[in-house]
């Protein structure tokens, strides 16, 4: 049953945050699109990582260091914005799943394979 809140609180987290960097003011974070693929919490909520994507990857460090240089704002925000008794220290850490799926997809497609259209499969 706690699972189920700590899942709940994740998303509502991962929420929070998408529209709360909207209004960072740091240029490194204002000048990029970030994704947050999703927050992990600890049980005793005093800790979450938060996994970010972005869509430029030669921006990426750059838009981590302003995440990081950020983080204070956006922890208490976040604390205004959800009913928590503690708000959660982030952690930024680079989720590059989805690089690294258009990376296999390219591969695939570099093979030269070619698909049947009439094949269901």
């Amino acid at each position: 049953m706690a699972s189920n809140r700590i899942n709940r609180i994740n998303e509502e987290i991962q929420k929070e945050l998408s529209q709360l960097l909207r209004k960072v003011k740091d240029p490194r974070v204002q000048d990029t699109m970030i994704s947050i693929t999703r927050v992990e919490t600890t049980p005793d909520l005093r800790y979450a990582k938060v996994y970010v994507s972005f869509l430029q990857e030669e921006r990426a460090r750059d838009a981590m260091a302003g995440l990081k240089s950020a983080g204070g704002f956006l922890r208490r925000e976040l604390g205004r914005g959800l009913q928590l008794r503690y708000a959660p220290e982030l952690v930024w850490s680079l989720d590059d799943s989805i690089a690294y799926g258009a990376r296999m997809l390219k591969l695939i497609d570099s093979l030269g394979v070619e698909q049947d259209e009439t094949d269901p499969e």
